[in-house]
Parts: structure tokens; sequence; C-alpha cells
């Protein structure tokens, strides 16, 4: 696929550096690009490579065309412009429609022509497809479920019954959705299953990480709102509610009937406790744990204790480092004072 840098421009809104009848085909880094590549610049730490790029394109923020040697794509957010343009270039490969002979379809599973069925897939009575959905080999879809238009399940996928997924989610392979919740009560003898009764609700554009785990709820639904982005290997326990487009790195666990907002960036291995909340536009480092409610947008760092204001937490950490060489001053101040007091 060839695309002109005019048709990235008047997509886009890009200002064009350059002749808008030159064509890309294919992306690569500032440092090993060539003839018919189209990189980008967004990290400063990157910008010594731009003067030696033979990319055919490049797509850079203002404050650095002036020194690129190439036709430029000016953004003020070239990242997200270059994941449009090679969102074009590699589109996800599309099989086709067609139901595997191979498959196991239910009873009063309406499942439109447009949709596409892999062999070993699963499909329990009364499932509900979108069209152009994609269940990929091995997949299983729980009765009752449903499953919104142009959504794509990878290979090994597990969704449990009285899941409701949204349109245009993607969920990666490994990843279980529906599964019960952490519900155990405490007896004498030990401990009680509490029955988790309630189910998974996925808003529009959703993405699920490789190996992600969602609970159902216990009693109301778990609930994941639109354009949500959920790395590999994250757990959201039952009852937990995410606002839209909150991103959460890998490795990230969040305990029930949490909540957290809108627009929030969770950084990787970072830990949140159950029952508390945490408003819209809140940034956590990665590896923050979290033990009380953020009522303040802004950013946060911290472990173990609660996450605190990230310029403080920063300060802290410097300070950590410098613990051994405090020590010994405080040392030698007291053995000074020793001295004086015996001297008097």
């Amino acid at each position: 696929m060839t695309v002109s840098l005019g048709d990235i421009a008047a997509r886009y809104g890009c200002e064009l550096h350059g002749d808008p009848d030159t064509g890309v085909t294919h992306v690569a880094t500032l440092s090993a690009a060539g003839p018919g590549s189209i990189t980008f610049l967004a990290n400063k730490s990157y910008r010594p490579q731009l003067g030696d790029t033979q990319a055919t394109a490049v797509i850079l923020s203002p404050d650095d065309v002036e020194d690129c040697p190439v036709a430029a794509l000016v953004s003020p957010n070239p990242y997200a412009v270059y994941a449009r343009v090679a969102t074009e270039l590699y589109p996800l490969y599309d099989p086709g429609p067609g139901i595997d002979e191979r498959a196991s379809i239910g009873a009063g599973c309406p499942i439109p022509a447009s949709c596409r069925i892999a062999a070993g897939a699963v499909i329990e009575d009364g499932a509900a497809l979108g069209e152009r959905v994609a269940i990929g080999p091995n997949g299983v879809v729980g009765r009752g479920t449903t499953i919104g238009d142009d959504s794509r399940l990878w290979a090994g996928v597990m969704i449990y019954h009285g899941v409701r997924l949204g349109k245009r989610c993607l969920v990666h392979s490994g990843a279980v959705i529906g599964a019960d919740g952490f519900g155990i009560a405490r007896e004498e003898q030990g401990w009680t299953k509490v029955p988790q009764v309630g189910g998974v609700d996925i808003g529009d554009d959703v993405e699920i990480g490789a190996n992600t785990t969602i609970d159902r709820g216990a009693i109301d639904d778990t609930v994941i709102c639109a354009g949500v982005k959920l790395d590999n290997q994250v757990q959201i326990a039952h009852n937990v509610r995410i606002g839209a487009h909150t991103a959460m790195a890998a490795l990230t666990g969040v305990a029930g009937s949490t909540t957290i907002g809108a627009n929030c960036m969770i950084g990787g291995a970072s830990i949140i406790a159950g029952h508390i909340s945490i408003c819209d536009h809140v940034l956590l480092a990665a590896g923050t744990g979290v033990a009380n409610s953020i009522a303040k947008p802004g950013a946060y760092g911290g472990w173990p204790a609660n996450a605190e204001e990230i310029g403080r937490w920063r300060k802290n950490v410097i300070r950590y480092g410098q613990l051994d060489e405090m020590a010994r001053r405080v040392r030698k101040l007291e053995k000074q004072l020793r001295n004086m007091s015996d001297d008097s």
C-alpha cells in the first residue's frame, strides 16, 4: 500500500513541508529509515538522529521542523499521527467471513454472515455476535454474552456467560473476561464461596491485553467504559469501574469495588486497593501503591505507602539514596557535640 504525503496531511491536519504527491509504503525508525519509509520524532532523546535520517518523510513537532533534512509532516502530536498512518499502512489481517466446520455453535445464536469463527471456537447457547465480529481459534464466548460490531477476539480468548462487549473492541490471546471474583466469606471451619452473580459490561473501542483478567461483579456488574486500554497481565477485580479513555500498563492490579476515573494513566505494576476511588485525570507512576482515595487530579507516585504527589515523591526517592551519607554526617555531628559537652 502507498499513501501520499498530501493525503496524510489532509486527513490528520498536518502542515506539509514537501511534495504532496510523494508516497510512503512502510514505517521505520529514524536511524534505520530508507526510501519509501515514514518515521516520527516525539521523544527528544532521539533528536540527534534527525539530521542523518534517510526517511522519505518525518512526522514531527513545530520545534523540530527546521532541522529536518527530508519532507516533514508537522503536528503538535507526532506520535498520534504516526499511529494513524501506521494503521493505514499495516491494517489488521482480515481472513474474511465464514464459520469453520470445526467450530461449535450453540442454540439460539444469531451470527451474521459477515462474522468469522475460527477452528475450535465455541459459541455457547444464546450468545449474540454483531456484524463482522471475528472469533479466533479455540476462543470461547459464553452463554448469553453479546459482542458488538467489528470486535475481534484473538486465539484462546475466554469470555464467560453474561458479558457485554461493545463495538470495535480488541481482545488479545489468553484474556479471561467474566471469571468469578475473589468472593469468599470466613467461617470457623474455613472459607465459603460467595456466588458472583453480576456480569461484565465493556464499552466500545476497548482494547484488552494478553492474559489480562476482568472478573465479573459480585452482584452488580464490573464496568469498563468506552476507549479504555488495558495492557497485558492486568488484573481487574469484581465490581471495579474504570472511566472512559483510561490507560493501564502491564502487571497492574485493581482490587474489588474500586472506581477509577476517566482519562487516567496508570503506570505498570501499580497496586490499587479495594473500595476506594480515584478521580479523573490522575497519573500514577510505575510501581505506585494506592491505599486511599485520590480526589485531586495530578501525578502521584510512591510505594509501599499511599501514593503522594509525584514531585514530593521524586524528591524523597533522591533523599533515600542519600540516607547513608546523611547518617554519617549526623554521627559526626553527634560526636562533635559530645566532645564539646566533655570540654565544658
